[in-house]
């Protein structure tokens, strides 16, 4: 007779404990479970699991320590890492803990660790709230908030995690703690940054915001000819602004730009507060002609949704960050990163689809708070840079990924070079990159705190699919 794997006997114990959907290869609804943005990620998990309560996690973490089986904990899957993927192990899939509750009084929301932005935008429709969220509302609560988190409504309200009042959270010995200012506040100033190192967070407790729509927002489609104006326009904006405006822009061949195999470019704008005000912010952009012209007043909610259909899940992707500041040299823009992009385009099939995205926001709001406060290190006075890059074939998977750390090495020389001095830390900021860099990169002045608070809250290393903070 054969002797049980550590895979099986888990795989027993947990059926005998939760009556949870557990699935294993074959079953109906794996192949979709281990489905991510980036089908370069080797991800054939002997089991996906996915708990309905804290109480089903705990278990799930209990057992995967007992039996030594590494696992990895998925939610919105939106990361181009490895990060919600285990091959040959578990996978904790939050999907099925995606409750929003609405406090109308306090404005305190809390949400499940499964949920996405989509799912807090409905819940709050009719609310007159609105939360600070990313770009995309097909993004996972957890990842981006964990992580750090821009959006539209982070001039005004700061980061997604600033907004962060408390969380559940399944720690590595499997208890069930709450981490706030006031509990566990180590935990929580660790969790504000780095969350995916230190446990499953199952529900998260923000503050939102009173909020009436509508807001005005779209997209803008130039012609390369007009880089200078646009990105011109970009550089004052963050100047200019109260942080009720800010943009996007996307340089691009394929979807956003519409250009078929000439680099375009496409600027996202937002602005809070009605068409008139918004057009006279706008009027430098509107007045260039765009070919592509979306904007219009609409809900906030609708904001969130109108790039998720073009961000696409699936393909061969990577994503790299990088940190300029303004202002941003355009000629940088057409005499170096438009060049790297046409030799991308010759060489590497199905790159047509990759994008190169410039953030203008006013970071006043986010410089307030003192880096050391919490435990995400890129506080700077800077705009990010994401470069999201697709390609076809496997062959080319070390290729693209070494050229999204070489585009990113050039926007860091160049701010190293041409740019304003930067106020403030500059680091990495990790929710855009695929792992490639280092912790210390990423987490700055707070990297050392979070290497002793490890040893404290999981000295084993349990939670081991994000940045290392073992030394």
């Amino acid at each position: 007779m054969s002797v049980p794997t550590d895979i099986q006997l888990l795989t027993d114990e947990l059926r005998a404990v939760l009556k949870c959907s557990i699935l294993t290869p074959g079953a109906s609804g794996y192949a979709e479970s281990i489905l991510r943005w980036n089908d370069a990620v080797p991800n054939a998990a002997a089991l996906v699991v996915f708990p309905e309560s804290p109480e089903d996690v705990s278990a799930i973490v209990r057992s995967c320590v007992k039996y030594k089986v590494s696992f990895a904990v998925a939610a919105g899957k939106h990361t181009t890492s490895t990060g919600s993927s285990c091959d040959g192990g578990v996978v904790i899939d939050l999907a099925r803990i995606n409750h929003v509750v609405t406090e109308l009084e306090t404005r305190i929301v809390t949400v499940g660790g499964g949920c996405r932005w989509k799912d807090v935008d409905d819940a709050l429709v009719g609310q007159n709230l609105a939360m600070v969220e990313g770009i995309v509302n097909d993004t996972g609560v957890g990842g981006i908030t964990l992580g750090g988190g821009y959006g539209w409504l982070a001039p005004r309200y700061g980061l997604i995690l600033d907004n962060l009042l408390a969380a559940t959270v399944v720690l590595a010995d499997g208890s069930i703690v709450v981490a706030s200012r006031t509990e566990n506040s180590d935990l929580f100033w660790a969790i504000r940054g780095a969350g995916q190192c230190f446990g499953v967070v199952v529900e998260f407790v923000f503050l939102a915001h009173e909020h009436r729509d509508p807001v005005w927002a779209g997209l803008l489609g130039f012609t390369l000819d007009q880089l200078e104006a646009v990105f011109g326009f970009g550089n004052r904006l963050v100047e200019s602004t109260n942080g009720d405006s800010a943009m996007v822009v996307q340089l691009s061949r394929y979807p956003f730009s519409r250009q078929g195999r000439e680099v375009g470019i496409m600027a996202v704008v937002f602005h809070y507060g009605d068409a008139e005000s918004a057009q006279a912010v706008f009027k430098p952009l509107l007045d260039l002609g765009p070919i592509v012209n979306t904007t219009m007043a609409q809900t906030y909610a609708s904001v969130n949704n109108m790039m998720t259909a073009e961000a696409k899940r699936g393909g061969r992707n990577v994503s790299k960050g990088a940190a300029f500041t303004t202002p941003l040299r355009p000629e940088f823009l057409r005499e170096v990163i438009v060049p790297e992009m046409d030799r991308l385009q010759a060489e590497i099939p199905g790159s047509d689809r990759s994008i190169i995205e410039f953030e203008f926001y006013k970071p006043d709001k986010w410089c307030e708070v003192p880096v050391t406060a919490t435990a995400h290190g890129h506080r700077g006075r800077v705009q990010n840079v994401m470069i999201g890059l697709y390609w076809n074939d496997e062959q080319d998977d070390v290729r693209m990924e070494y050229w999204s750390r070489h585009i990113a090495d050039l926007v860091a020389v160049e701010r190293a070079t041409h740019g304003r001095p930067a106020e403030g830390p500059v680091t990495e900021y990790g929710n855009y990159d695929h792992l490639s860099a280092h912790a210390r990169d990423v987490y700055g002045v707070n990297y050392a705190r979070l290497v002793e608070l490890k040893k404290v809250y999981d000295p084993d290393n349990v939670f081991n699919k994000w940045f290392s903070l073992v030394e």
